[in-house]
């Protein structure tokens, strides 16, 4: 569970949070997502690191995310966090020391449900640098992604645990579709225009 931070002008200009609703919200999150990985995979390992757990309706994002991406059977990327392997505060820290351990330079994308204001519940964010996973409930944890996309599945600031444990499962479903699907969308494309720039050379 991550909390809305606010960000320096650099990271205004390279995040992007637009509205579940919005009608336009696969072309803007896979060309923002395509945006990244063109300036920072070159031959990086890519790595998907989906946190939360299924014990909580609001944080079970992540785990969504992972298991629709498990489904796509892909060697596009590495996966970690699904329903059932979740990765969570007790186990991440070991999760990236392994990440680490087995992938040479790994490019990390962090996948999170986050609070925020009114406002802002249903948003979908993709932003520059790493997520602090665990701030929306007060825990220490490691950062975690060189981007992150995170879903704003409640409001913050008032009592998270109970708020995390009353938010409405068919919003987080919705915003882990969109997540999902975009997510794999960009990451094809971007294999498909890395193939074709080598064919070129």
């Amino acid at each position: 569970m991550n909390r809305i931070s606010k960000h320096s002008p650099h990271q205004e200009f390279s995040s992007l949070k637009i509205p579940h609703t919005d009608p336009e919200i696969h072309s803007a999150i896979i060309h923002r997502l395509l945006y990244h990985l063109s300036s920072g995979v070159h031959t990086r390992p890519l790595i998907i690191v989906c946190i939360g757990t299924d014990r909580s309706t609001g944080d079970c994002l992540g785990p969504l995310v992972g298991t629709s991406l498990s489904r796509f059977n892909s060697s596009l990327f590495h996966l970690y966090g699904t329903l059932d392997e979740p990765v969570h505060a007790m186990n991440l820290k070991e999760t990236l020391t392994m990440i680490h351990e087995q992938h040479d330079n790994p490019y990390i994308i962090g996948i999170d449900a986050c609070l925020g204001q009114s406002a802002s519940v249903g948003s979908i964010q993709v932003s520059d640098g790493p997520l602090r996973p665990g701030a929306g409930v007060h825990k220490e944890l490691p950062p975690v992604g060189d981007i992150h996309v995170t879903g704003i599945v409640n409001v913050g600031g008032f009592m998270e645990y109970f708020v995390l444990q009353n938010t409405r499962l068919s919003l987080v479903m919705r915003l882990s579709d969109i997540i999902a699907n975009c997510l794999y969308s960009a990451m094809k494309e971007w294999n498909r225009s890395t193939l074709l720039s080598a064919r070129d050379l």
